[in-house]
């Protein structure tokens, strides 16, 4: 590690940054070992002192690095303190340089997921109709397997659960869940019959989109398929034809200022309340 002498004659900037990256890797060598190595209780505790004496943190991160500074002093602080005090500093110092985590940039040790321990609903399916952001795509992901979804559809146009971006917020959920890009628009209008072109999936189709029934009230089927249309246009409106004429469109009451929200947050609160209608339902019938 540097010296905090050398590190003391860094520009401010540097100082900072360097000393964000020196916390957050004791950090994750201790998540995997469960302890610090001999001397970095001691060195982290004059880095603190350093820092803290140098540079003018805000009241309540001073208080913070003083608390922490009382932890590495004492290094009997059971496992979970010790995680909490150095992610803490970690974080103190990257906001000092104005530089932030991304969701997928918080360290998860959890390592690969197990297919095996998901939770499905069975017939609970997702279309994702013309997605174009990989961070929603990804958090679509996860939230979809949070919520048990047995598989998710992708239009043709959306973006790819495989960009590196989609990866990093879908954090393993898209090697876990099922998913499939169709090869064309399943509510083409077919000129021979005059009916929907759904080869790929079956209904009843309900779609997330305003104008429909609150969330509260709103009859979630034990079997469908959610559609959920594209951050700017919404659902298209062939597919809101197939939603109108099944289970129709389920909407999120809001009540600020904006009056609307991320597809993707929007997305997770759709899912947890369809999974919830789902879960008690499969309680009911196993007291029967």
């Amino acid at each position: 590690m540097i010296t905090l002498y050398k590190l003391a004659q860094l520009p401010r900037s540097q100082r900072l940054r360097k000393a964000a990256n020196l916390v957050r890797n004791a950090e994750r060598r201790f998540v995997f070992f469960g302890h610090l190595e001999a001397g970095e209780a001691e060195y982290f505790e004059k880095l603190v002192k350093l820092l803290a004496e140098d540079e003018a943190f805000p009241a309540a991160a001073e208080a913070a690095l003083k608390a922490a500074r009382k932890n590495f002093a004492d290094y009997k602080t059971d496992e979970k303190e010790m995680r909490r005090t150095l992610n803490t500093v970690h974080q103190i110092l990257l906001a000092e340089t104005g530089l932030y985590q991304a969701d997928w940039d918080f360290f998860e040790p959890a390592g690969a997921l197990d297919p095996l321990k998901r939770h499905v609903f069975p017939g609970m399916q997702v279309y994702l109709e013309d997605i174009r952001s990989p961070f929603n795509v990804g958090s679509m992901f996860r939230a979809a397997d949070s919520f048990g979804a047995e598989k998710i559809w992708l239009s043709p146009l959306c973006a790819s659960p495989l960009h590196k971006r989609a990866l990093r917020t879908a954090m393993g959920c898209v090697e876990v869940i099922p998913w499939e890009f169709l090869p064309n628009d399943p509510f083409t209008i077919d000129p021979l019959d005059d009916h929907f072109a759904l080869p790929f999936f079956q209904g009843p189709f309900f779609a997330l989109e305003t104008g429909g029934t609150p969330l509260a009230d709103f009859c979630f089927p034990s079997r469908g398929v959610l559609i959920v249309g594209s951050e700017e246009l919404g659902v298209s409106p062939k597919a809101l034809v197939a939603t109108d004429a099944s289970l129709g469109r389920v909407s999120i009451p809001t009540w600020g200022a904006k009056g609307s929200l991320n597809v993707s947050g929007a997305f997770a609160i759709v899912m947890h309340a369809w999974a919830a209608t789902n879960h008690n339902m499969s309680l009911s019938l196993s007291y029967k």
